[in-house]
């Protein structure tokens, strides 16, 4: 072999090298559909991806779904919004650590005209007591999300088993969910962010808000090495620690749909 091949050889390989280490690069973020459907990833992670030159792949499912992705291994890292259910994860050994990263809030939306009149309520558990007092149309996600599971709570201290042709279980996402309940004229649970960033909103305003139990906080989890070694742990670390740095934070406080902020930063 001459030389020239030689060194054309070498070169190849070293190019081959490099790409694989560049396509090693990234991380799989199992995260939720309001941080998707918001417009919040396409805000942040270009920022994160210049900082550390790590891209992050998102699938944006129901907590529910996430939480399942990542008991099997098949995502690096996690962000959702399911606090009971985040420390329940660690505790049971599947995830290392967890930090808050960011909050807003749930809201109800329903038709103008405001058949159960919840506008007038007092709490959300009045709210959706007169919702079912009035066997108003309701659409639920119904996909074990951590709007879908905070929804179910909400109903229980109301009081209220939702149950009947009124209340609609749609085992879909919330800007489907929002889709539907459009159609149908019917109230709805949102996450604020993913409602002031949906488009098709025919009929439907937000009817109530404010009180204290709608908080709706999400946090970030490192994922077990014990038990998922194969995972990419030290760029999971990367993107865990950026999300609570000054950095990331500043980065989720300066996202903005219409001039509104939708998540507020509280890294502890």
């Amino acid at each position: 072999m001459n030389k020239l091949m030689t060194l054309a050889l070498a070169g190849v390989t070293c190019m081959g090298l490099a790409l694989n280490a560049y396509a090693d690069d990234y991380i799989t973020l199992a995260s939720t559909t309001s941080t998707e459907n918001s417009g919040l990833f396409d805000a942040i992670l270009p920022k994160f991806e210049d900082a550390t030159g790590i891209d992050v792949r998102v699938v944006a499912v129901g907590t529910g779904q996430a939480f399942e992705i990542a008991r099997r291994g098949d995502a690096d890292s996690l962000l959702v919004h399911d606090t009971v259910g985040e420390k329940r994860f660690v505790e049971n050994g599947f995830a290392s650590d967890r930090a808050d990263v960011m909050y807003n809030d749930f809201v109800l939306i329903g038709p103008a005209n405001d058949p159960a009149n919840i506008s007038e309520a007092q709490s959300a558990a009045e709210a959706l007591a007169a919702i079912a007092n009035a066997e108003a149309p309701f659409t639920s996600r119904g996909d074990d999300s951590g709007t879908h599971r905070a929804e179910l709570r909400f109903w229980e201290n109301a009081g209220v088993e939702p149950d009947g042709d009124w209340y609609r279980e749609l085992g879909s996402g919330m800007g489907p969910t929002l889709n539907t309940a459009a159609a149908m004229d019917a109230y709805v649970m949102s996450d604020r962010a993913t409602w002031v960033a949906f488009g098709n909103r025919q009929n439907l305003t937000l009817l109530f808000e404010g009180d204290e139990v709608l908080f709706n906080q999400y946090g970030s989890l490192l994922l077990s090495e014990e038990k998922h070694p194969h995972l990419k742990h030290d760029l999971a670390r990367q993107w865990h620690g950026w999300l609570i740095s000054e950095e990331g934070q500043q980065a989720i406080a300066n996202f903005r749909v219409d001039g509104q902020q939708l998540f507020f930063p509280n890294a502890k």
